[in-house]
């Protein structure tokens, strides 16, 4: 296990060599570290520190949802951690389970993101229920407003963001037009089918709001076999860096295009 996550580890340290001076952040899944027990939680914490030294934002995609006593010790061990600026958190157990990570938010100087309308195909089943109130993710969209709209910073913005797909088109824009002052992480471009054409309106008109996330396009971007089959331990985050920057103008192209 040791030599699998000190493998992982170099893995990541190569691409974010590549890319850190391209991107704001970098959003680390803790469940392909908690498959290795013990030495892979070691790795995931050395990656966010690494990455963080490299001046990244750390986004910690952990899904934590639970009542409120356990909340907090996940909010402790995340948000609390020098090295981890904002995770993802489930707010299906209700509003109370959310308010002890806004806690430490607020002392911490951290974020959250939470999941309002998922990028997975089955998300549909309980989040486009259509109530008397409109669909269920509006609902939650409201309950995360109210939340967002007790820390906003100097630029207008709240450290409470939303988790919203780039695959869903439709219900992002119906969510942009409901928070303004939300930034939006957005999973779902690349491997999962979206394109830039498809995340436009996670941005507000000021072109901000939005932390587009590419995760098995961008770290496995050697298999696209853009320039060669086989790549050096040297080239293999260099097909990272190209797709980032190929990614970056895409979508600046299409937030030029939005606003003109």
């Amino acid at each position: 296990m040791r030599g699998i996550c000190r493998a992982i580890f170099l893995f990541n340290k190569g691409i974010i060599d590549a890319v850190y001076d391209l991107v704001p952040a970098v959003k680390i899944q803790i469940a392909f570290y908690e498959v290795y027990g013990a030495e892979g939680i070691r790795a995931f914490f050395k990656t966010a520190e690494y990455a963080k030294k490299k001046g990244l934002i750390v986004i910690a995609d952990v899904k934590r949802g639970d009542i409120a006593d356990v909340a907090m010790m996940y909010s402790k061990a995340y948000l609390q951690n020098e090295y981890i600026d904002a995770i993802t958190v489930n707010p299906y157990m209700g509003e109370n389970t959310i308010l002890p990570y806004i806690s430490d938010c607020t002392k911490y100087g951290k974020g959250i993101f939470i999941l309002v309308k998922t990028s997975n195909k089955g998300s549909g089943t309980i989040q486009n229920i259509k109530t008397e109130e409109g669909y269920f993710f509006e609902k939650v969209a409201e309950m995360a407003n109210k939340m967002a709209d007790s820390l906003i910073g100097n630029y207008g913005y709240s450290s409470i963001g939303a988790v919203v797909g780039a695959t869903c088109t439709e219900e992002a824009k119906i969510l942009r037009t409901k928070m303004h002052r939300s930034y939006f992480l957005v999973p779902g471009y690349g491997a999962q089918g979206a394109t830039a054409d498809d995340v436009a309106d996670c941005f507000n008109d000021d072109g901000l709001g939005a932390v587009i996330n590419s995760s098995r396009k961008i770290i496995f971007a050697y298999r696209n076999g853009y320039w060669k089959d086989v790549y050096t331990e040297e080239e293999y985050a260099q097909t990272s860096r190209e797709e980032v920057i190929l990614m970056r103008d895409l979508i600046n192209n299409c937030l030029m295009k939005k606003r003109s």
